[in-house]
């Protein structure tokens, strides 16, 4: 199973960005899919994630400025930023947990998508 995550850039502070990730491989399903970062020198911290249903659940830091979608026909999650602060740069990863077979379940991360917010 494969993570594949895109979608960030340089976004001066304010903008938007959206964030895509998709899970491929050999998957029976899809269960909580989600979005953490990384800013250099601090530790990888929850931004939000989803369950199967769409229920998100977000940290304080993107309440009211980031919103969570995901497709489970394409095993993808998706993230609309708004409202960017310099404070929201990071290396965001994408993260799932994966049923394998009816028995099995893997948690999985992306490979990292850097996002960078100039003042």
């Amino acid at each position: 199973v494969q993570l594949q995550a895109s979608g960030g850039g340089l976004v001066q502070a304010g903008g938007s960005l959206t964030l895509s990730c998709a899970a491929s491989g050999d998957i029976f399903r899809v269960n909580s899919m989600g979005w953490y970062r990384q800013a250099p020198g601090q530790q990888r911290e929850l931004v939000v994630t989803v369950a199967r249903d769409g229920s998100p659940n977000y940290a304080d830091s993107a309440k009211g400025r980031f919103t969570v979608s995901r497709d489970n026909t394409k095993n993808s999650v998706y993230l609309q930023m708004d409202s960017l602060k310099p404070e929201d740069t990071a290396v965001y990863y994408c993260n799932a947990e994966v049923m394998v077979s009816k028995n099995y379940q893997y948690e999985y991360w992306g490979q990292g998508t850097q996002v960078t917010v100039s003042s």
